[in-house]
């Protein structure tokens, strides 16, 4: 049987923050992974002096993802549905996830521009129009920013 120390938890754990920031919960995940045989209080012990140190923040990675998924996209409702599902806490996601940010309006321009062909125009009713709408809403934007950028769009 291997035996796992704190220094191997922290070096595994450092090792996986080294490359991206990770919440939390996606950290403990990841480690219990790699060390099955860990008992759940040794890796919380392990995550609690990192963020105490600092070197793992729900926080930082809540920015992190956020400006990511904006850069690659996506909207409010997708990118809070995953953080979520990664655990992190409302309080620490929603002062860097809000619905009324200025971002919002030029990133779904910029996806609504990308999915219209530039010899194509959208008309209002149509097919194209339609499976834009539902594309949006897929990827998370709210009605009222489609109902801008869309407005934007037409010819």
């Amino acid at each position: 049987m291997k035996v796992i120390t704190s220094s191997s938890l922290r070096r595994a754990a450092l090792s996986f923050l080294a490359r991206r920031e990770h919440s939390i919960f996606e950290l403990r995940q990841k480690l219990f992974i790699k060390f099955p045989e860990a008992s759940e209080n040794f890796i919380n012990k392990v995550l609690t002096t990192l963020q105490e140190e600092n070197l793992q923040s729900d926080s930082r990675y809540a920015e992190s993802y956020t400006r990511y998924r904006k850069g690659r996209g996506f909207g409010y409702r997708n990118i809070k549905r995953e953080m979520q599902k990664k655990k992190v806490d409302p309080n620490i996601f929603e002062k860097h996830l809000y619905t009324n940010d200025s971002d919002w309006i030029r990133i779904i321009s910029a996806v609504v521009k990308k999915k219209i062909r530039s010899n194509s125009t959208l008309i209002m009713g149509s097919k194209e129009y339609l499976r834009l709408i539902r594309f949006l809403q897929s990827r998370g934007f709210l009605q009222w920013q489609i109902d801008i950028a869309i407005r934007n769009s037409l010819h």
